[in-house]
């Protein structure tokens, strides 16, 4: 799969935080950053100055941040020259642990996720259609070949990142957030590789449309794709959730 995301993306989990001066806001917001696909494995991250200027906290606060990375085996430093801090991508959880993961949560919150991602991805689709540039459309289109081509876990994270792309392509930091919120926290729920055999095909034929969609400038088309994709994936979730609760 490729590295990195747009810029818009990455520019969004970099804007400064509304509480400032919290270690544990830094460490949440690299920590999407890293499982969410938007910084690469082994890329060096910026300075702690850097960090700081752009989080709007001090160096301290960062330095703390990066330390509870370390801890969590996300990021390692190298001294000397051409050191820093480097990206470690964690190693992709078992189909058995996200099974698990599944279990432990409540149909009526999986609902409940499905519906707050409903209206966040499609109002991103419809935005993207009307605000995008040839640039986010050739992401989208090379976001969209990666499901095609990747499996299991790596087909969750091309899902996730295909809709961190459409987000960004909507030109709306604000909600460009709210994605990666969503996706940090249950988001990621619906887009488990959980997926019966042949869905893969079907998935990457949702993508296409929703791409031309956007491509097109057709932002209600863009957007009723996008929220028929989802329910999908909700009402596949759902079905795996009862199987899993089955005596």
């Amino acid at each position: 799969m490729r590295k990195g995301m747009s810029h818009s993306a990455r520019s969004a989990m970099f804007a400064p935080l509304d509480q400032i001066g919290r270690a544990e806001a830094v460490t949440a917001r690299l920590v999407d950053a890293i499982t969410l696909g938007l910084l690469a494995d082994s890329e060096q991250l910026p300075s702690e100055a850097e960090l700081a200027s752009q989080f709007g906290v001090s160096t301290v606060t960062v330095r703390e941040a990066l330390v509870a990375l370390r801890q969590q085996g996300l990021v390692e430093t190298r001294r000397g020259r051409g050191g820093g801090s480097f990206v470690k991508t964690p190693a992709n959880p078992s189909a058995a642990s996200w099974r698990e993961r599944l279990r432990t949560v409540s149909l009526s919150e999986l609902r409940d996720v499905g519906d707050h991602y409903l209206a966040i991805a499609g109002a991103a689709a419809k935005l993207a259609a009307e605000r995008s540039s040839p640039e986010d459309i050739e992401r989208l289109e090379l976001a969209t070949e990666d499901i095609r081509t990747a499996t299991g876990t790596e087909a969750s994270r091309a899902e996730r990142q295909f809709h961190l792309e459409v987000a960004a392509a909507a030109q709306s930091p604000r909600l460009t957030r709210e994605e990666v919120q969503l996706q940090s926290e249950r988001g990621g729920l619906l887009w488990l590789p959980l997926e019966p055999q042949g869905t893969r095909e079907n998935a990457y034929a949702e993508h296409r449309a929703i791409t031309a969609a956007i491509a097109q400038g057709d932002g209600e088309l863009a957007r009723k794709l996008t929220e028929e994709h989802i329910l999908e994936a909700i009402d596949r979730l759902a079905d795996v959730h009862l199987d899993l609760l089955a005596p």
